[in-house]
Formats: C-alpha cells, structure tokens, sequence
C-alpha cells in the first residue's frame, strides 16, 4: 500500500468510523426516552407521518461529532507530550501533529457555536420557539463566527464588510434550508451526508493557498458530520425510527455552511477563480428546496415561518412517487452536484460552463416536470 493510500486509510477510518458507531449507539437510549424529554413528533398538521415518533436525532449527531473530536484532541496532546508515543503511530499523523493542534482552540469555538444551535433546536423541538427569536439567535452565532472566528467567503470581491454580510446570510441560509429539507425518512441526513462526502473529496484533492498540502482540517470536520450522519442514518431509514429534529439540522446546516466558509477552492491555480461556486453548486438542492418554499408560501399570502407540504419533496410526491422514489430521487440529484462541485475545482473556464450548464439543465428540468403539477393545482 502507498503512502498516501495508507495515510488517506487512516484518515477515513478514524474520521468516519467513531462517529458513525457513537452517534448510532446513543440513539437507542434517546429513542427509548424521548417521550420522557418530551422530544416526540406527533401526526397531523403540517407533517405527513402517521406513527408518534422520537425527535431527538439531532442529540445522537452532535454526541457523535463532539465524542470523537474529544477523543482526538486528548489524542493531539497525549502524543506532543509524549514523543515515546509518536513511533507507535504513522508518520502521516507525527507530520500534522502540531498544525493541528494550533486549530484545537478554533475548533472548539466552533464547536460551542454549534452546541449553541443545538440548545436551541432542543428547546425548539420541545416546545417551539418564536421564529424571530430563533432567527436572531441564529444571525448572533453566524456573526460570532464570521467577526468572532475570521471564517467568511472572499470570492474575489475584496469588499470586507459585503463578504462578511454574504457569510452571515450564507450561514443562517444552510442552517434553515437543511431545516426545511427535513421532511421525509432519510432526506435532509441523507442529503447532508452527499454534500459532506462531496465537499471533504474537494477538500482533499485542493491544496491550500500557497502550499501542496490538503485541507486536512476542514476535511477532518466534514468526515466526522458525514460518519455522525450516517450513524443516525440508521435509524432514520424508512421507516425512520426516530426524526432529526431541529437540533440536528441547525448542527449539521451550520457545520457545513462554515466548512464551505473555511475551504480554498482555487488553490494555486489562479486560472480556476469559477471553482468558488462549488459551494453554489453542491448545495443546489437544498437551496431550491428553501427558494420555492418560501416563494410557494410568499405567493399564497401565508406565513414563510409555518411548516406545509409544499416543499421539493412533496411535490415530487404528488407527481406520482412513493415518499421512497422521492427521497432516493433527490438523493440522485444531489450526488449529479456534488461530482459537478469535485470537478469545479479541476477543470477550465470553459469546462466549467459546462460544467455548470449541466446543473442548470438538471434543475431545468425539475422545474419543467414540476411545473405539470403547478398547472393541474391552478386549473
């Protein structure tokens, strides 16, 4: 095995394994004793399961995500204080061993941030919470990290204040459209855990700025939401065991959003500025999701706050597919921007307008074959 096949096996396996196994393993328990928490989906309204159902799967992704990152910074310690150690584990770790822990700090920053929404989404599944409030708790975390931590987009513009007020939107933007994507068994964690997978890829095949080394530690964050997900997964398949809930994707919405905050995308070809829209691109998805909703909701005169059936989802089911068909079928769209987001970051100008041209005609015809519906629902 090579060196850098053995080093990229460590990497996943320690990235992607605890978590996978910590966050499947604490939601037994939670399922067990939601009701006593009071972190229970019940049907009618707005939502269409028809069973009572825990809601606490947002506590079983952020134990996962904090457990093993934990876990390895004890690890980062125990090994700069004891160089006796260093011999027993690969070199590819040794080498990284101090340019990680000068992130440590920063890490668990974001991290707090994140506990932050998931304290609120606790209290929101509990009892709700009023939108504006959560709103403007949710703007304080995204400004805390933008001013606060320094992560925010460039994006070739050069003007600080407008790209720290991008950052901020594009922060609370992820955190709600991965809220309102989470609608159906297996949705919104398995469409998170595709653009996790997706983005750690281009992470790991970019340099950062002024070297040929990898994003190792914003791939590590990305790998760590991508195992968490997909130990909750497993209980969330259909029919789901137990629901994400808002504590789960106001984490894992604002996890990814600064992860994209955090990256390189150009790295040191200056030729490839366009590969900053693979962010743009890999988010498609839960970006129109979000866009029509609100403009479904807007048009009819009712509130954009109060959950209804009109999102992607639905509509697809009212076309004719299972909830199943549905959710494997934006799966499949999300994956196709997802490998167009990987290849942004490596081709051309003008590959890139390709590139892109296929997402736009992807999306187009979505719009095509919904619009069918929209015209029955008028007439």
């Amino acid at each position: 095995m090579s060196e850098f096949s053995s080093s990229l096996f460590w990497l996943l396996g320690l990235t992607l394994i605890p978590p996978a196994i910590i966050s499947a393993l604490t939601l037994y328990p939670i399922r067990r004793h939601a009701g006593r928490l009071g972190l229970v989906a019940r049907p009618g309204g707005h939502s269409t399961h028809v069973n009572v159902t825990p809601l606490g799967g947002g506590l079983g992704i952020w134990a996962g995500i904090m457990i093993t990152f934990a876990a390895g910074t004890f690890a980062v310690w125990l090994l700069r204080q004891s160089p006796d150690l260093q011999s027993s584990v690969p070199e590819f770790f040794v080498v990284h061993l101090d340019g990680v822990w000068s992130r440590c700090a920063q890490l668990w920053a974001l991290l707090g941030a994140g506990s932050v929404l998931v304290a609120l989404g606790f209290i929101d599944d509990r009892r709700g919470v009023n939108p504006w409030i959560r709103l403007a708790i949710e703007f304080a975390v995204a400004g805390y990290v933008v001013y606060g931590l320094g992560f925010g987009l460039t994006a070739f513009i050069g003007i600080e204040w407008l790209t720290n007020l991008l950052s901020i939107l594009w922060i609370v933007g992820l955190i709600n459209s991965f809220n309102m994507l989470d609608n159906m068994d297996g949705l919104s964690g398995g469409v998170a855990a595709i653009i996790s997978a997706s983005m750690a890829i281009v992470m790991l095949t970019t340099p950062e700025s002024g070297s040929m080394v990898s994003q190792l530690f914003v791939a590590a964050l990305l790998l760590v939401v991508l195992g968490s997900l997909l130990g909750f997964l497993w209980h969330n398949r259909p029919p789901a065991k137990i629901f994400m809930g808002d504590a789960g994707s106001y984490l894992v919405g604002f996890l990814i959003a600064v992860a994209m905050l955090m990256a390189t995308y150009a790295g040191n070809i200056s030729e490839r500025p366009h590969a900053v829209l693979a962010p743009l691109c890999v988010m498609a998805v839960p970006l129109y999701d979000m866009t029509t909703v609100l403009w479904i909701r807007i048009r009819e005169g009712r509130s954009p706050f109060v959950g209804d059936r009109s999102h992607f989802s639905h509509r697809l089911v009212d076309l004719g597919l299972s909830r199943v068909q549905a959710v494997l079928t934006i799966y499949l769209v999300t994956g196709t921007c997802g490998i167009a987001a990987v290849l942004l970051t490596t081709v051309s100008i003008f590959q890139a307008v390709m590139v892109i041209g296929v997402v736009l005609c992807m999306l187009s015809l979505v719009i095509i074959l919904e619009s069918t519906q929209w015209r029955n629902n008028d007439s």
